[in-house]
């Protein structure tokens, strides 16, 4: 059996009589509502005396993901960012077929030298 400890289960180490005014729960704040393209509506708080130019314009969304802006009417509109490459892409960086040739023979110089068929200086 353990031995030594005082705490009360359950109980926060270092918990004492200070009151909720101590803690700052009852500062002056502000309430800011940012809303996204999907028209979700996030509110946050800031301390009162904090100076307008220090409070962001555009947040993320924290229901979406999306970005969100002070603005009701006009909300961050959606990134075009793809997350992954579509075959357009791809057919985009092909390289030309003299380059796919270079890549191809070094490739298979880099596997015969590997498997021992010829030496590094060839």
């Amino acid at each position: 059996m353990a031995s030594g400890n005082s705490a009360i289960r359950g109980s926060r180490v270092g918990a004492g009589p200070m009151g909720e005014q101590d803690r700052g729960f009852h500062a002056d704040r502000i309430a800011v509502s940012y809303w996204d393209a999907q028209g979700n509506e996030t509110v946050r708080y800031f301390a009162a005396n904090l100076p307008e130019d220090e409070i962001p314009d555009v947040i993320d969304s924290p229901s979406t993901g999306l970005p969100a802006g002070r603005d009701k009417d006009n909300p961050p509109s959606v990134s075009k960012l793809e997350p992954y490459k579509t075959h357009l892409a791809y057919v985009k960086e092909r390289r030309t077929d003299e380059e796919a040739a270079a890549l191809l023979e070094e490739a298979l110089t880099q596997l015969r030298i590997r498997r021992g068929q010829i030496s590094p200086d060839d």
